[in-house]
């Protein structure tokens, strides 16, 4: 037997589970770098995952409090779609994964680990990174620390947000009148 040295998780372990959704404490507060918020819309956030599956894996997530798709007003909707594209694109650009997994485990049968505030997750997947560990071992692989991951993807949203602006003023010039 083999041992697999993740010294990361005993924090997580040790630590007191905080009362409330951390979804809602993480968004209020002023430290985006520490809760790992790479952006804020009008209606939603983008989060990385603390415990993610996958190397890049990140989060659409309403600031509202809300556990089903449907009490989702059509611009919280809206936004979190374009939130969700805009992530495929940065992580597109930063880590070019062959494909991608999006959606939402809406309540606990359905997987839902933070289960009464939805979210939609994004993650990047390659060909081949499912390899002998999940599926002998059930264990992941994370090959990059998370501080390491919100410093390369941080700057990326800024830079693809600005270049999505750029592209709506052209596109505005040529419609017809």
């Amino acid at each position: 037997m083999k041992d697999l040295w993740s010294p990361w998780r005993i924090e997580y372990i040790l630590q007191k589970k905080p009362d409330g959704c951390v979804f809602c404490k993480g968004c209020q507060a002023d430290m985006d770098a520490e809760n790992l918020i790479l952006h804020r819309g009008e209606y939603n956030f983008v989060i990385m995952n603390r415990y993610p599956y996958n190397n890049g894996h990140l989060m659409v997530v309403p600031y509202r409090h809300i556990n089903m798709l449907n009490n989702l007003t059509a611009d919280e909707q809206l936004e979190m779609m374009q939130l969700v594209s805009l992530c495929i694109e940065v992580l597109k650009d930063s880590m070019h994964p062959d494909g991608f997994n999006v959606g939402m485990n809406l309540g606990a049968p359905a997987g839902a680990g933070i289960k009464d505030h939805i979210h939609m997750h994004i993650v990047p997947r390659w060909t081949g990174d499912t390899n002998f560990m999940p599926v002998l071992a059930d264990t992941r692989v994370i090959v990059e620390a998370l501080d390491q991951t919100y410093a390369r993807l941080k700057p990326l949203f800024e830079k693809c947000l600005v270049a999505q602006a750029q592209g709506r003023a052209i596109a505005s010039k040529h419609r017809a009148p």
